[in-house]
């Protein structure tokens, strides 16, 4: 069998000695740049650079080292046609057909407060998502791998057929032109939103938005729509999109719209607080000493409206509470934590939809501010976005029943 070619060249090693030794120990030959390059070897790897493979020497303080047509034509010849193998033999150049690129770290660099515009710039990759682009739109012929979470799926498959099937690469080419569009997505709102002084405005010229799927639905508002459920690239900690089932029927569509509107009005509150929501309103929001106190005070307040209605706590809900709720017909409950006893007392009714939300770290305050930057409300072919009202909600400002 001919021997396969792997060229390595990551921003972020986490796991890559790992991967190349296990790609080594399957006869694949290494290829590498730089600091990888130099980090393989040091851990006892045989390993070609990139600038022997080409000829030419890394330049421009390493702006240019993978831009050759022995990495591209490596990449980018297809296999099954003789006129593309002809002129990789021609002109010298070997088939590449494992490519491992993580980018420069465009995103956390800007993250940062100190972050310059010469920093951001710097840290614009070009020969990394060029490689990438090459190699997934090659993708029968080439597997490309832009994160540490795909190593270990993909050397289980080679170690067992000795190959990568179609299905496999062509996942990889998706997830690889998917991280491009959001690296890109990233610079143009950052380069966007940077004023004449260098600050940064607000909201930037253009908005990209960048959202991946949790599931398709069974249907959306109404039955003879149809729906999906998204969520942000970088979603909130606390966010109704980070939550776990721990039991209950499939989430409809109104059951999470219902659900992110009891969740962002109960997480206004630091002390022990509840809100039931029916048909995307509040029908009942108060405080209390713990979840019953809450919970009891929130029902009073419409006990109509309350009736098949989203509940949401900010508070662990222990078995006094469970035994609460569980007296109503209630849709979706969601708390933070839930006691061993309050979760068994829920099991007699398996369709409620019971969601945990892991509190952020640094505890109550830190979850009451745990909320979006930006609110966004979608408008016929545009969008309206305003900064968040994370605004902390008095006691004294909450008209509700309190006892």
């Amino acid at each position: 069998m001919t021997q396969l070619t792997a060229l390595l060249s990551v921003s972020d090693k986490t796991a890559v000695v790992e991967l190349a030794k296990a790609l080594a120990a399957l006869n694949v030959k290494l290829v590498s740049t730089g600091g990888t390059a130099q980090l393989l070897t040091e851990h006892g790897l045989a390993v070609t650079e990139v600038a022997e493979l080409t000829g030419f020497a890394e330049m421009l303080d390493g702006r240019v080292k993978t831009l050759h047509p022995r990495v591209h034509g490596g990449l980018l010849a297809r296999r099954e046609l003789p006129e593309h193998m002809a002129a990789l033999k021609k002109q010298g150049i070997a088939p590449i057909d494992i490519l491992v690129v993580n980018l420069y770290p465009f995103e956390a660099t800007i993250a940062k407060p100190s972050c310059t515009l010469e920093d951001a710039i710097e840290n614009i990759d070009v020969g990394g998502p060029a490689m990438v682009r090459s190699a997934a739109k090659n993708w029968k012929d080439v597997a490309v791998l832009t994160h540490a979470s795909q190593y270990a799926g993909v050397l289980a498959e080679l170690q067992r057929d000795g190959k990568l099937g179609d299905a496999t690469r062509f996942a990889l080419a998706v997830a690889a032109f998917n991280r491009i569009s959001n690296y890109d997505a990233a610079i143009s709102e950052y380069l966007s939103s940077l004023q004449g002084d260098g600050t940064r405005r607000e909201f930037p010229a253009q908005a990209n938005g960048r959202f991946v799927k949790l599931q398709d639905l069974r249907y959306g508002e109404n039955p003879h729509q149809a729906a999906a459920f998204y969520r942000d690239l970088e979603p909130a900690p606390g966010s109704l999109v980070m939550a776990k089932q721990l039991q209950g029927k499939e989430l409809s569509y109104n059951n999470i719209a219902d659900a992110d509107a009891a969740w962002e009005c109960v997480k206004s509150f630091d002390t022990p607080a509840c809100v039931i929501v029916k048909h995307a309103n509040p029908c009942g929001v108060a405080l209390g000493a713990n979840a019953a106190e809450a919970y009891g005070k929130a029902f009073k307040t419409d006990p109509t409206s309350a009736f098949g209605g989203i509940i949401a706590f900010n508070c662990e809900l222990d078995a006094d509470g469970a035994a609460l709720v569980a007296k109503q017909f209630v849709e979706v409950l969601i708390a933070p934590a839930f006691t061993p006893e309050a979760l068994a007392v829920f099991l007699a009714k398996p369709n409620i939809r019971v969601l945990q939300i892991a509190l952020p770290p640094g505890g109550a305050t830190a979850f009451a501010q745990g909320r979006n930057a930006h609110d966004v409300k979608r408008i016929g072919s545009g969008l309206l976005i305003q900064t968040a009202d994370n605004r902390d909600v008095r006691p004294d400002e909450l008209r509700v029943v309190t006892s």
